[in-house]
């Protein structure tokens, strides 16, 4: 069994993308997104309608993780056209390409490292800083981590915390982040006025606040369930936290198709050269990535994520609400 940095090196043969399968997945999905919005948006009858709304969603999800591997630079690097096409696909998500590389890079450095894996990921406390913590302390991380918090991803994460909050914070980096938010807002004004409200409802609001809560709730729960782990700096290794601290999120091969095998979490994050679409063929290629720690898109497993709170290094787990104070 290979450990380490041996794993990595291991890997590295899938790190070469299919530069025509790059180019084929991506423009399938852009233009399966662009007749679905029509769909949503056409004087069609309401059902029909209603089908693609949903569909919209999902294929936002996919061109998300899409995107999400061209800033990893492990499909289409160096090619003009995708950079336009992928920056226009950030602003209309509301995730500008400088503070989503920025924060998403430092994530991938730092995954479940106590103290500072929280910078583009959700905050971990261990349950002595938690109790030591202030009233309001506590208040707003568990506010960070509810899950409603995480369902109105559309304003808490992207519209707030991915744009604005970036844009208070460091408009000369991040300026572009008002760019994303002219353009996202632009574009669901001009669809509302040419168009009408339920147009509106349906070919925008109801896909990018839906994706975007299936966004956010894929990103939370690939770290944060129960039996992920986490370490403080010294005890800390890159490949212990890709395949300890991040989940093989089992899920129906639609889906895998729908959130581009981001369920592969583990592989991602051990090389996040390796473009999406060979993630399951590394998966059947090493026994290592066999054995995960897993979670799913099931109910319980949903409730599970969402009931673990804080890390005790004492028990070496994930606590609960009510084990917190037990």
């Amino acid at each position: 069994m290979l450990e380490g940095k041996d794993l990595i090196l291991a890997t590295k043969p899938y790190a070469k993308e299919d530069r025509r399968k790059s180019w084929i997945y991506t423009l399938t999905t852009v233009v399966l997104l662009l007749l679905t919005m029509a769909g949503a948006i056409a004087p069609l009858p309401l059902a029909i309608r209603i089908i693609c709304s949903l569909l919209v969603s999902l294929l936002l999800v996919r061109m998300f993780t899409i995107y999400h591997d061209y800033l990893h630079h492990s499909i289409l690097k160096g090619s003009s056209f995708a950079k336009a096409l992928f920056t226009l696909f950030g602003f209309y998500t509301l995730n500008p390409p400088s503070i989503w590389k920025r924060s998403h890079d430092y994530h991938h450095k730092h995954n479940s490292k106590l103290f500072s894996s929280s910078i583009g990921s959700f905050p971990i406390l261990t349950k002595e800083r938690f109790l030591k913590a202030s009233r309001a302390e506590r208040i707003n991380y568990l506010f960070i981590r509810h899950p409603l918090t995480i369902a109105a991803g559309y304003i808490f994460a992207f519209a707030w915390g991915m744009c604005t909050l970036s844009l208070v914070r460091n408009p000369d980096k991040h300026w572009d982040s008002a760019l994303a938010l002219l353009f996202h807002f632009g574009v669901g004004a001009a669809i509302f006025f040419t168009f009408g409200w339920l147009s509106f409802l349906l070919g925008f609001m109801v896909p990018v606040v839906t994706s975007s809560a299936m966004g956010s709730y894929l990103f939370y729960a690939q770290h944060n369930f129960p039996t992920a782990t986490f370490k403080d700096k010294e005890g800390w290794s890159y490949t212990a936290a890709a395949l300890e601290s991040s989940s093989y999120m089992i899920m129906p091969r639609v889906m895998h198709w729908f959130t581009g095998n981001i369920g592969y979490h583990h592989i991602h994050h051990t090389n996040a050269r390796i473009p999406f679409y060979r993630l399951p063929e590394v998966y059947k290629a090493f026994p290592e990535f066999q054995n995960a720690k897993t979670t799913s898109l099931l109910p319980r497993d949903i409730a599970s994520c969402f009931r673990m709170k804080v890390w005790d290094p004492e028990v070496n787990r994930m606590l609960t609400m009510r084990e917190i104070y037990a």
